[in-house]
């Protein structure tokens, strides 16, 4: 089944297009499922202190399911839209968090970690903050956060779970064992994950996860899908056709959706 779970929209400030523009070109490219996944707004840092165009503003959440509702229903018979959110997980807001996630009716919410405390690891903006830090160290925290988000139960499946790796840093020690804890964890709490192929277009050159993390996925039985991390909607599937033969070269067979917190697994073809 062709689907892309993970979008991004105008509206987080640091992406392109409305989301009819993503609804009309996931037609075009014959989708059968499409997920509509905005970042959570800001709640541990002061946005208009913080830097600019990191997250919706928290009066455009309702709006921004609004018009997720009304596309769903507009389109239901050309593409089978679901609605949801990337809920960054932030360490000691997870009451919060749960109540942005109680508050409306998501079709899934991805757990994603790209704070550590205030830093965005994922922003180009921030890559300073590696400068003197114990690469070791950072990737530990990292991989303890996303553990922490596996746990809380607030989540439907773990977005780009290695995306540490995003600027090329690269750890000294063998993270083998590290990677493999988390991914256990994910498995103990019921959790899927992405494999998200938007790392083909960053200095990392590589998806997330990598296939060595893959590989364990399946041995362990923890549930895949698939999305492109698209920021403009020309984005909408890029590299998946790509993630999507990976996934059966690992042996995959079956792909996560969800469909009002539930998870249906599907065939990949």
């Amino acid at each position: 089944m062709k689907i892309d779970y993970h979008t991004h929209h105008v509206r987080c400030g640091h992406a392109k297009g409305e989301l009819e523009e993503y609804v009309l070109r996931g037609i075009e490219l014959g989708l059968a499922q499409l997920g509509l996944s905005d970042h959570m707004p800001l709640i541990h840092v002061n946005p208009a202190t913080y830097y600019e165009g990191m997250a919706m503003p928290m009066e455009e959440l309702p709006r921004y399911v609004e018009e997720c509702l009304y596309l769903k229903d507009k389109y239901r018979d050309r593409i089978d839209i679901r609605v949801g959110l990337e809920g960054d997980y932030i360490e000691g807001y997870e009451e919060q968090i749960a109540a942005i996630v109680e508050a409306y009716p998501w079709d899934y919410v991805i757990g994603s970690v790209h704070f550590l405390g205030e830093w965005d690891v994922t922003d180009f903006r921030q890559l300073h903050n590696w400068e003197g830090k114990d690469v070791d160290k950072v990737y530990e925290t990292y991989y303890d956060a996303v553990q922490k988000a596996a746990r809380t139960g607030l989540y439907d499946y773990i977005g780009h779970v290695d995306v540490i790796k995003r600027f090329g840093q690269k750890p000294s020690s063998d993270m083998t064992e590290l990677e493999r804890k988390t991914l256990d964890v994910i498995k103990e709490n019921g959790l899927a994950i992405e494999l998200n192929a938007s790392g083909l277009r960053m200095p990392v050159q590589e998806m997330f996860p990598s296939r060595r993390m893959l590989e364990y996925c399946r041995a362990i039985g923890i549930p895949l899908t698939v999305g492109s991390d698209a920021h403009e909607p020309e984005r909408l599937f890029q590299y998946l056709d790509e993630a999507y033969a990976l996934l059966k070269d690992v042996g995959f067979t079956e792909l996560a959706t969800f469909d009002k917190r539930r998870r249906i697994m599907v065939p990949i073809e």
